[in-house]
């Protein structure tokens, strides 16, 4: 059997400039980063009617066992467009952390990938370096204005801004710089966050254009004076320069299929400790091209689409038609108990035990969001009869139909039936609405999430927490939507508890602002914001050849 980069190493490209114009788009708006990717430049007077159906790909809680969210979506576009539907998809850009941490690439598996599926996992076109560099380019430019006098009297103890690195690397949590005397910096405590979770990232992802990223940049707050207000990279004169290294990272990312259509990849933050979705401006632009769009949120709906719905379609004006949410028989037997290296076995107990987790996601897309779903199974060869059965049932008591999805193995094909009842959703009316309201209190923002999601009893709010709330609020930031980050492995914020659990306690431990891309964060558990690596990490399987062949790469 082929790997996943062996299948997508075997494909025969379509030069970029084919691709784009299957997909609507005219040559003169593409900028050819080598033959097969591009940046697609936008004229600002082109007409952009988002007249698409968006449909939603989201997941139950991630396990060891995989559930497919990307392979899915990808399988997903491939089959509306065999069925004859104008259909485009975005998708967020992977994240050198997991790719050398954990799962080793991320552009969607077997016969449903997103091509070169080597540049796409490694530096693609240099985004996540851009971000990176406008990044610490602001916290530079914080240090250097307190070297050189501190004009606007910022306290070095309330710097709340990090430097970044897209790496999973737990030694630079926290650290201690400017040592070496006084030409060297003012000594203080600091740490690096991931790149995908700096709010550069997300102000480039929430951002309409060139000129609403320049502003947003402007908004950022990086540390608050000795008198209590608030410092921004507008103060240090630092956004006009962040814009400059970005103005080609604002830029959608053109790519292609295994079977030749169009894909957008850009932007990528995660949804634990980001709000995971891929950027405004991709979405909207696949919108404007195509009948149907096709886009994926991280992690499980309780984190990826929860974000999607309450904070990206409420600030970009989107409205999904439709929601999948992609599951496995085996990770719901893990759900369920049983360990990773018996699920090959049929095991109904078990998966009963496991389906309240994806009952509970199927549950609150419908009722909470008002929005219509379907479950598709990511079907493996050891899935029996009665196991996919006994899903079927289950889900049919909620008035959600379930879908065989079999794109890894036979592409757009296996994707077919999903595709299908995606279609019929799209056609039903839907209610959708939002979890809460903007003009709620924070506190009672992040307990309708905590209460209506993911069904805690209560939140408990650590002092710091509470008296940042207080002063947030106090500040004129209380209308912000919350962002919440959270384990990604459970409802609750122990990532050790697996199914539907009920009636637990979240605690939020800390709570920050993200000025600029206008939402509140607020850290729940023992969630890192730098995460680390394994101990068997996918770094130690990659490699590459005298002729430039990578291997190991999923």
């Amino acid at each position: 059997m082929k790997t996943d980069i062996e299948i997508a190493q075997s494909c025969e490209m379509r030069p970029i400039y084919e691709i784009a114009k299957k997909a609507g788009i005219p040559e003169s708006w593409v900028e050819p980063y080598g033959k097969y990717k591009a940046k697609i430049i936008r004229p600002a007077t082109a007409a952009m009617a988002e007249n698409a159906k968006l449909i939603l790909v989201t997941a139950i809680n991630p396990t060891p066992a995989g559930e497919g969210k990307t392979t899915t979506t990808i399988g997903l576009a491939d089959a509306l467009n065999r069925l004859g539907k104008r259909t485009m998809v975005a998708l967020r850009e992977p994240s050198l952390g997991p790719v050398f941490g954990v799962k080793g690439g991320a552009a969607g598996g077997g016969y449903a990938q997103v091509v070169p599926m080597e540049d796409i996992n490694l530096h693609f076109t240099g985004d996540f370096h851009a971000i990176g560099a406008a990044n610490n380019l602001l916290a530079a430019m914080l240090d250097n204005h307190i070297q050189q006098g501190n004009a606007l009297g910022i306290d070095a103890k309330r710097i709340t801004w990090k430097r970044c690195v897209d790496m999973n690397d737990r030694q630079l949590r926290f650290v201690v710089d400017g040592l070496g005397g006084k030409a060297n910096g003012t000594p203080r405590e600091d740490g690096f966050d991931i790149t995908v979770a700096s709010e550069v990232m997300a102000v480039l992802c929430l951002a309409n254009d060139l000129a609403d990223l320049k502003q947003r940049l402007s908004r950022i707050i990086v540390a608050y004076t000795y008198g209590g207000k608030p410092v921004t990279a507008g103060d240090l004169k630092a956004h006009g320069a962040m814009a400059a290294l970005l103005k080609d990272a604002i830029r959608p990312n053109l790519v292609q299929t295994l079977e030749g259509n169009p894909a957008f990849v850009h932007g990528g933050p995660f949804a634990n400790i980001a709000h995971g979705c891929n950027s405004v401006s991709a979405t909207k632009l696949a919108l404007s091209l195509s009948d149907y769009t096709v886009t994926e949120a991280g992690f499980g709906a309780d984190l990826g689409a929860e974000k999607f719905l309450d904070i990206k379609c409420r600030m970009a004006g989107l409205r999904p038609s439709a929601v999948v949410i992609v599951a496995t028989v085996r990770a719901l037997k893990y759900n369920g108990g049983v360990p990773k290296a018996e699920l090959n076995q049929e095991n109904l107990e078990a998966l009963e035990r496991g389906l309240p987790n994806l009952l509970r996601h199927v549950g609150n897309v419908k009722d909470v969001y008002g929005l219509p779903c379907v479950v598709a199974i990511n079907r493996f060869p050891n899935d029996t009869e009665a196991e996919l059965a006994l899903i079927e049932a289950k889900c049919r008591e909620l008035g959600v139909n379930v879908a065989l999805s079999e794109v890894w193995a036979k592409g757009g094909e296996g994707g077919e039936s999903l595709a299908r009842e995606v279609l019929r959703l799209c056609e039903q009316p839907n209610d959708f609405h939002f979890c809460y309201e903007l003009d709620q209190p924070l506190r009672t923002k992040i307990e309708a999430i905590a209460k209506r999601v993911y069904h805690a009893g209560r939140v408990n709010f650590l002092p710091a927490a509470a008296k940042q709330l207080d002063e947030f609020e106090a500040m004129g930031y209380g209308k912000l939507p919350i962002c919440v980050a959270k384990t990604q492995y459970s409802f609750t914020d122990d990532q050790n508890v697996l199914g539907a659990p009920e009636d637990f306690t979240i605690t939020v431990r800390e709570v920050k602002i993200s000025a600029g891309a206008g939402f509140i964060v607020a850290l729940t558990g023992s969630i890192m914001t730098m995460p680390g690596l394994p101990k068997s990490p996918a770094a130690e399987r990659i490699d590459v050849d005298e002729s430039g062949r990578i291997t190991g790469l999923f």
